[in-house]
């Protein structure tokens, strides 16, 4: 693992010649609980700002558990964004590679899509199809009991961090990341036009509007504001 987060030149373990056919970017989380959406927030980011050679695929995992399987199984190099119970202060960045993903994303689960995804990567280590190459880029969440709310500033700020990371792995594992220069379509982007950050961001109601901490009238929560 890369000792240091900020290190961008940190290269992928691993000392195979093979070529590499298949580079997969995802990003998992669940955008609607606050820092839970940095994966899929940094996969938005990459595609809005980045493109790569044809072998290269960005996908939105969100929550979709076992059902990303099959994009695991036909990657030669994975490469994972999503926010991790590192123990940590909020905002901090820590790597994980290789067989130790899996085992890693088991040891402290926030919410219900790790237990799916870790299940999916021993799957594909039962199968004999784990990639080659595997980094994990986690950031430590500072808040996730806020539905409908966003990131937070110290996890949004991480983000650039992660960004070069990633662009760096990529390029190392022979993706060829560049500036975009062609426009991004609806069509082509991962995430909806309603869910990309700027819109859910303007768009969303304040606390005070919508009861984003669970509405007492069902969860009682005696600090949480009133949803009457």
């Amino acid at each position: 693992m890369c000792p240091d987060p900020s290190e961008t030149t940190c290269h992928p373990s691993g000392d195979s010649t093979e070529p590499i056919h298949r580079i997969v970017v995802l990003g998992i989380g669940n955008l609607l609980w606050a820092d839970e959406g940095f994966g899929v927030r940094c996969i938005e980011a990459l595609q809005q700002r980045h493109e790569f050679a044809p072998h290269v695929s960005l996908i939105d995992g969100g929550t979709q558990g076992l059902y990303l399987i099959q994009h695991v199984q036909a990657a030669d190099a994975l490469l994972i964004f999503d926010a991790i119970d590192y123990g940590l202060p909020p905002g901090t960045l820590k790597l994980v590679r290789d067989d130790d993903v899996p085992r890693f994303m088991g040891a402290k689960k926030m919410s219900l899509h790790q237990t799916g995804f870790q299940e999916v990567l021993s799957l594909a280590q039962l199968t004999g199809r784990y990639p080659r190459h595997v980094l994990l880029v986690g950031c430590q969440p500072e808040e996730l009991d806020d539905y409908g709310g966003s990131l937070r500033p110290v996890v949004r700020a991480a983000m650039e961090q992660a960004l070069a990371v990633g662009v760096q792995a990529v390029a190392n594992w022979g993706g060829q990341p560049q500036p975009r220069r062609t426009p991004l379509s609806a069509a082509e982007a991962v995430t909806f036009d309603q869910l990309a950050l700027s819109a859910y961001e303007a768009l969303r109601p304040a606390p005070e509007q919508a009861c984003r901490e669970g509405d007492e009238r069902f969860f009682p929560q005696p600090a949480a504001p009133s949803c009457a």
